[in-house]
C-alpha cells in the first residue's frame, strides 16, 4: 500500500508549521535586541538614546523639502544649511517628547553660532502651526515630511531626533531622544565646540 498521500500530508502540516513559526522567531529576535539594548543600559551604564548611526562622518543627505505652509518660514533645503553648523532636529506635534524637549531648542536657537533648522516629520500642517504657536518656533527654516522620505534618508530612528551637522555637510553628532542636561553637557556641546574650533577649509 502506497504511502504517499501520507507524506504529502506530513509536509503540508510541517510547512504551515514552519510558516506559523516565523513571526515567532522575529519577535523574538526583536525583544533579544530590545533586552540586550536594555541590559547594556542598566548593568553597563550605557546610553541607548545616543545610538551609532553609519552617517556619523559622512555628507548629510540631500534636503529639498516644501516649506511648513503658514510659518512664515523658508523650506528645507541644502541651501538653509550650507555654510552654517547646523542642528536638525526632527518633530512632530503629536510627538509628547518634542513638546517636552521644546523649551532646550529655544534656548539653542539664542546661540547665533548655531544654525537651528528643523524635518516636520509626518505631521498635519495646520497642527504643526499650534504646536509652534503654543510653543514658540526656534527653527530658521522648516521643512515638511509628510511620507516619511527625508527621515528614512536620515536614518531616523524615531523623534524627537537631532543631528548636528558641519559647514561643510558633514553629520558630525546624533541624538536619539529629547535633549535633556546630560546630552547637551557630554553630547551637543563638545560636538559644537569640536567643530568651531576646527579652521575653515
Amino acid at each position: 500500500m502506497s504511502t504517499a498521500p501520507e507524506t504529502s500530508r506530513a509536509k503540508r502540516g510541517f510547512g504551515r508549521y514552519a510558516v506559523a513559526l516565523i513571526p515567532l522567531i522575529v519577535f523574538a529576535g526583536i525583544a533579544a535586541t530590545a533586552a540586550k539594548m536594555l541590559y547594556d543600559q542598566d548593568v553597563h551604564g550605557k546610553d541607548i538614546s545616543e545610538i551609532p548611526s553609519a552617517l556619523i562622518g559622512t555628507k548629510a543627505p540631500v534636503l529639498n523639502l516644501a516649506p511648513l505652509e503658514g510659518a512664515n518660514l523658508p523650506p528645507l533645503t541644502d541651501s538653509a544649511i550650507k555654510g552654517k553648523l547646523t542642528l536638525v532636529n526632527v518633530f512632530a506635534s503629536w510627538c509628547i517628547p518634542c513638546r517636552e524637549e521644546h523649551p532646550i531648542l529655544k534656548e539653542l536657537a539664542k546661540d547665533g553660532r548655531l544654525n537651528v533648522v528643523a524635518i516636520n516629520y509626518k505631521d498635519k500642517n495646520d497642527n504643526a502651526l499650534r504646536f509652534l504657536g503654543e510653543l514658540g518656533n526656534p527653527f530658521a527654516a522648516i521643512g515638511v515630511d509628510p511620507k516619511g522620505q527625508a527621515a528614512i534618508d536620515w536614518g531616523v530612528y524615531g523623534i524627537p531626533e537631532s543631528y548636528l551637522v558641519a559647514p561643510d555637510g558633514t553629520i558630525l553628532y546624533k541624538r536619539v531622544g529629547p535633549f535633556d542636561e546630560v546630552s547637551l553637557k557630554e553630547g551637543l556641546f563638545p560636538a559644537m565646540e569640536k567643530a568651531l574650533a576646527k579652521p575653515a577649509s
